[in-house]
Formats: structure tokens, sequence, C-alpha cells
């Protein structure tokens, strides 16, 4: 009986021990010894996301030259992609982590959702071979843009208030968790004092990006 990430996948495992690696952190390894984590995973998924992906955009943009579909490639299988794809499958609640991870939001933490996402994937590709991975990836990849760059919300936040008078968001930093090597941004944006939204990222500028974006959303929307 398919269970609910199955469900969620669009795949049953005939091994749920690949999925269970797949959708278990480092850090729960490290304090269950014998316990495999998903880092050989992400590593296999990385390369045949690639290959669905290239052969999808080769065959989807036959006027690009290869320059152009190498960027149209790494924006669609960037991390922030990833991790939007992630969410939409809910995989953070489905991870096995560490009592550290769990204590400083590692279930909505960017990096180990996308890192998820990849290792899933790989997971799959190990149980049902190259067209079941194949199965899963393009319905996905056919709802992406297929465009060079990541749209730059910032821009159009400022572009978008200054319609409305002279404006010039500012933005703050306003928590950091993580270790050195893996840290999660949270960034607000505000305009005369008054908050316009908050995101997250791997780094200052991603998390940037990210409240902007959710700044556009709430003034669209009219919050």
């Amino acid at each position: 009986m398919p269970t609910d990430i199955e469900r969620i996948l669009g795949y049953s495992f005939k091994s749920k021990a690949v999925l269970k690696e797949a959708l278990t952190h480092k850090s729960f390894a490290g304090e269950h010894r014998g316990v495999k984590h998903n880092e050989r995973l992400e590593f296999l998924g990385d390369s045949i996301l690639g290959a669905i992906v290239a052969d999808y955009i080769y065959n989807e943009c036959p006027h690009d030259e290869e320059g152009v579909l190498s960027k149209i490639k790494a924006n669609l299988v960037s991390r922030r992609n990833l991790y939007l794809w992630g969410k939409q499958l809910n995989l953070g609640q489905f991870m096995a982590l560490g009592r550290g991870e769990l204590a400083t939001g590692g279930r909505e933490r960017d990096s180990i959702i996308s890192n998820a996402v990849e290792a899933v994937l790989g997971a799959i590709y190990l149980d049902g071979g190259y067209e079941a991975a194949r199965n899963v990836i393009l319905p996905w990849a056919r709802t992406q843009q297929l465009t060079q760059d990541v749209q730059d919300y910032k821009s159009v936040l400022q572009e978008f208030l200054q319609q409305r008078g002279p404006a010039v968001p500012e933005y703050e930093i306003i928590q950091t968790v993580g270790p050195e090597h893996d840290k999660t941004f949270t960034v607000r944006v505000s305009l005369h004092g008054k908050e316009l939204g908050v995101g997250k990222g791997h780094n200052k500028k991603q998390a940037e990006q990210a409240a902007a974006h959710h700044a556009l959303e709430q003034l669209k929307t009219g919050r």
C-alpha cells in the first residue's frame, strides 16, 4: 500500500529502504549508528535530473544555441526551483532530521529540501529505472518557464513602489540559523518602517529576493 509521500510523488517504491534513505538527513544519521543518509542519492539524483531536463529543453528549444540551453537548464534546476518543488511535495514533513536541525527549523530549510528532491529522484531511478524518474520529473518540468534568468524581484518591487511615489525599500537580516557552511538567512523588507514581506535563502541575496517576492504578492493582493 503506497505511503503518503508515494501518493504525492505518484510513484510506489519496490524498496521502501531506498525511499527511507532518500528522506534521511546526515544530521539524523549522525545521531543513529548504522543509518544511511541521503547524500549519495543526492549526487545520483542531481545527474539524473540534469540528463532528463537537458533532453526536455533540447527538444523544447530547437532554435537555441548551447550557451542559451545551458542557462535555461541552470535556471530550471536551480536550488530555488528545487526548493519550491520540494515545498509543493511537502518533503520537509517527511524528512528524518537530527535534534539540532529540528530545533533550528530544518524542515523549512531550503538546502535540506532542495537536496532531498535530488535524493528522492536518485532513489526513484535506483528503484524503477530511468523511465520511472522521467515520469516524475517531466510533469514538473512542463510547469516551469524555460527562461535564462531568475526574475529580479527586488527590481520589480522597486518599480512597483515608485509608481506610487518616491520610495526606497529597506532590507534587513532578522535571523541567521544553521552551521557556518549551511546557513539560512531570514530577511525583512520594509518601507518607512512598515514590514512589506519576509523571505528566506541560503545567502543574503536569495533571502532578499524571496522577501521582495513575498512583498509583491502581499501588495498585489491588497494584504
